[in-house]
């Protein structure tokens, strides 16, 4: 089992940025895929970000790819996700995700993951 804790959010005016952490405790963090998922009341769950258990790979959604990057610190068991040129539309309660696995191959859809965060909000205005 891995437990996961979400930090970061808050309110950020358009174009502004925020750093989310999510430490990780209990199975052996660097094992751990991880993944960056953002959902907004009544939408499904969408996904923002991966990388893979030694950090070498990562995957980001049309969406967000060259505003927010996705790093991990496997000696302090934690996952972070940079998020720059914020929009209105970046809005959500985002959540982390872990899945076991040592290969490269990384996952998109949030019914791969075994473990979640209980989520962050940020809300950015405009």
């Amino acid at each position: 089992q891995v437990q996961l804790v979400e930090s970061g959010g808050g309110l950020v005016q358009a174009g502004g940025s925020l750093r989310l952490s999510c430490e990780a405790s209990g199975r052996t963090f660097s094992d751990t895929k991880m993944g960056w998922f953002r959902q907004t009341p009544g939408l499904a769950r969408d996904f923002v970000a991966a990388i893979t258990s030694s950090g070498a790979r990562t995957d980001y959604a049309d969406s967000v790819k060259g505003r927010f990057t996705i790093s991990r610190d496997n000696a302090k068991n934690a996952v972070y996700l940079y998020l720059n040129n914020l929009k209105p539309e970046d809005t959500a309660v985002y959540y982390c995700a872990g899945r076991y696995g040592r290969n490269t191959f990384l996952y998109t859809s949030p019914d791969e993951y075994d473990y979640w965060g209980q989520g962050t909000q940020v809300t950015v205005s405009s």
